[in-house]
């Protein structure tokens, strides 16, 4: 189902610096102890908040043709964690046939996962996802 933001990415240019910012001060809860991960995924009510190195978030989305940061990406993505592999396969179909723009074809991820990027009409970064460790709760927010 398409019809839910499951995370909201933030490209950060200074992992230690965000991971200050909203673990140390201003307390969001995160099972993430390191100071420089390569990733830190929030707990927050209904969506997951993940800082991610704004760079490599960048090439997440397409490692031969990343969008330039700052001209057409602001840092930011949204996305929708699914429960198979079929699924991202069905929605970027969807998304292909209403007029959005594929960035990134369903494929494997290098952390084990598989996943896909799109471009809405304004421009707006998705990524759909499946992971092996994805757990949905009965209310179909992700946990893991």
């Amino acid at each position: 189902m398409m019809n839910k933001i499951t995370c909201i990415c933030l490209g950060v240019r200074s992992m230690e610096r965000a991971i200050r910012f909203y673990r140390d001060q201003l307390g969001f809860q995160t099972d993430c102890t390191e100071d420089n991960p390569q990733v830190c995924f929030f707990d927050t009510p209904g969506t997951k908040f993940e800082l991610y190195p704004l760079d490599l978030l960048a090439v997440d989305i397409s490692e031969t043709d990343p969008p330039k940061i700052g001209s057409d990406f602001g840092g930011v993505t949204l996305a929708c964690n699914v429960e198979t592999k079929t699924e991202v396969d069905r929605i970027i179909e969807q998304v292909r046939t209403a007029g959005g723009t594929v960035v990134k074809e369903p494929q494997d991820a290098f952390w084990g996962g598989y996943h896909a990027y799109f471009r809405d009409p304004d421009g707006y970064y998705w990524e759909v996802v499946w992971g092996p460790d994805f757990r949905f709760d009965e209310n179909g927010l992700l946990r893991f």
